[in-house]
C-alpha cells in the first residue's frame, strides 16, 4: 500500500486533499488543529495514520492530539519508540479499545546503525506494543539500504525507510520485499521526510521495478 503523507496545510485543504486519497498520515505536529477539527478528520475517512512528532507541541499537547484521533477512528497511530512509557501506555490502550493499529517508529536522521543495533532497535519497538515496527534511518550508501531491507526477512510487520537521496530506492523496494506500506508526499515538492518520493514518481519506480 501507498501512503500519503499530509504535512504544512491548513484543515480546509486536509479535507479537500482526502477526498481523493485512499490512504494518508495526517501529521498533526505541522498542523494547527484543535481537538474538534482532529475528530472531525478521523471520523471521516475509513484509512488514516495518527502522527504527532516531538518538537513544535509539547508532550501532553501532542498526547491529547493522539488520543482524539484515535477516539475518533483512526486506523493507525504511530508513536515514537522514545517516547516515556506512561505515554505510550495511554495511547496504545486506547488503540487496543479502538481497534486501531500501532505503528512504534524509530528515527536516525544521522546514519543508519549496523546490523545488531538494528536488531536490537525492531525487538524494542515490538516489546514497547507495536503491531507494526517502522524503522527510518538516514541511508549515506548502497549498503545503507541493503542492510535497511534486510530487516524485512521477518514475520512480522515491518516498514523500513532509508531517509535522504542515498535511501530513495528502500522507498519502493521495501514494498515489494514485504513492507506492509511505504509513505509519499501528495506532490514534488511536498515532501514530509529527506528522501521522500511523491506519489507519481513511487507508482512509476514500482512500475519499473515489477517489470525488469
Amino acid at each position: 500500500m501507498i501512503c500519503v503523507s499530509l504535512a504544512e496545510i491548513s484543515l480546509e485543504e486536509c479535507r479537500a486533499e482526502l477526498k481523493t486519497i485512499d490512504f494518508a498520515e495526517i501529521r498533526m505536529d505541522t498542523m494547527d488543529l484543535g481537538v474538534e477539527d482532529i475528530m472531525s478528520l478521523y471520523s471521516s475517512h475509513p484509512r488514516l495514520i495518527a502522527t504527532c512528532r516531538p518538537g513544535r507541541f509539547g508532550r501532553q499537547e501532542r498526547l491529547e492530539k493522539l488520543l482524539a484521533a484515535v477516539g475518533a477512528g483512526a486506523s493507525y497511530v504511530d508513536i515514537e519508540l522514545e517516547a516515556d512509557g506512561d505515554y505510550k501506555s495511554e495511547i496504545i490502550a486506547l488503540s487496543r479499545a479502538k481497534g486501531s493499529a500501532v505503528i512504534i517508529s524509530h528515527h536516525d536522521f544521522e546514519r543508519t546503525p549496523p546490523r545488531k543495533k538494528l536488531d536490537a532497535v525492531v525487538e524494542s519497538c515490538f516489546k514497547a506494543g507495536a503491531d507494526i515496527a517502522k524503522i527510518a534511518c538516514r541511508a549515506l550508501f548502497p549498503r545503507d539500504c541493503a542492510r535497511l531491507l534486510g530487516l524485512l526477512d521477518d514475520p512480522r510487520a515491518i516498514i523500513v525507510i532509508g531517509m535522504g537521496e542515498a535511501g530513495r530506492i528502500t522507498r519502493p523496494a521495501a514494498l515489494l520485499a514485504g513492507s506492509p506500506f511505504t509513505y509519499v508526499s501528495p506532490a514534488a515538492g511536498r515532501e514530509s521526510a529527506p528522501g521522500q518520493l511523491d506519489k507519481e514518481h513511487l507508482e512509476t519506480a514500482l512500475q519499473y521495478l515489477k517489470d525488469v
